[in-house]
């Protein structure tokens, strides 16, 4: 099912990296880095009707699930592991699944990418229906284990979507609404926890955000719904109801205490307020 991958594989640009300074060094990776976020310009298109997919599902009840395995699997749990905080949701909402479990999040597990019904399996643990979406990632786009479990999402009528770093990728053939970032040969060469990594992570942050947005998670542009977990996030809160209400701290303070949220605090002062 793999294959030898064009674009991820592709040799560097540069040569003799071991003979470089670390000024040269640090000088042609941010060069590299710079054209990520022009890639990730021209997919808005596709990653805009993956969003708005995802919208009309978790309005029906459903969650949004992230398949992959190594890097890409890592950024994947990472987005996911930042939006109950962020957005105040629950933990379900948007989960994040590795190849190999959750031990891979911090040392490689062998073969575990290899294994092409794995995923589904993983998927399958969490009851996953037709109302969810399964956003398979892979900087190759034909990585075995996310290619799997697109393929049986779609063979139980579920919304899929992909995100890969190879034009026609074997994920892209599994998926509903593929996003192809064509960011070119690494640095090093092969190594796709750089410019693929990067535009990955790019992409997630808009899809989980914007669809954070649209199902009300924020008001204006303020995290409304954030947790309260820190000094520095009790005080951000504080300072967002001060500027809302034009109160000073000390009141702010104690409404923040009594009501635990911002957007319980505005609910509370104004009752025709839309949070």
């Amino acid at each position: 099912m793999s294959q030898i991958n064009p674009d991820t594989e592709r040799e560097s640009l540069y040569v003799n990296l071991d003979k470089m300074t670390t000024n040269e060094l640090l000088s042609n990776i941010n060069k590299e880095d710079k054209k990520v976020a022009d890639i990730v310009e021209g997919q808005i298109p596709n990653i805009e009707k993956l969003v708005d997919a995802i919208v009309i599902k978790m309005k029906l009840g459903g969650r949004l699930f992230y398949i992959g395995a190594g890097t890409s699997g890592r950024i994947g749990v990472l987005d996911a592991s930042e939006c109950p905080p962020t957005f105040g949701v629950p933990d379900n909402w948007i989960i994040g699944i590795i190849a190999g479990g959750e031990s891979a999040i911090r040392k490689a597990i062998e073969n575990a990418e290899d294994d092409v019904d794995q995923a589904w399996r993983d998927l399958s643990a969490y009851e996953i229906s037709n109302l969810d979406v399964v956003i398979g990632i892979a900087a190759s786009g034909n990585t075995p284990y996310v290619i799997g479990g697109l393929k049986k999402a779609r063979e139980n009528n579920i919304v899929t979507g992909s995100i890969s770093c190879n034009s026609e990728s074997l994920i892209s053939k599994e998926a509903d609404y593929p996003i192809e970032l064509i960011v070119g040969p690494e640095f090093l060469t092969g190594s796709t926890r750089m410019k693929a990594g990067t535009s990955q992570k790019l992409v997630l942050n808009m899809i989980s955000t914007s669809v954070m947005i649209k199902l009300g998670r924020i008001y204006g542009n303020k995290m409304i719904d954030m947790q309260l977990s820190n000094k520095k996030l009790v005080q951000r809160a504080v300072e967002m109801i001060i500027e809302e209400l034009q109160i000073d701290q000390e009141l702010a303070s104690d409404l923040l205490k009594k009501h635990k949220s911002v957007r319980a605090v505005l609910l509370a002062q104004n009752k025709n307020l839309e949070v």
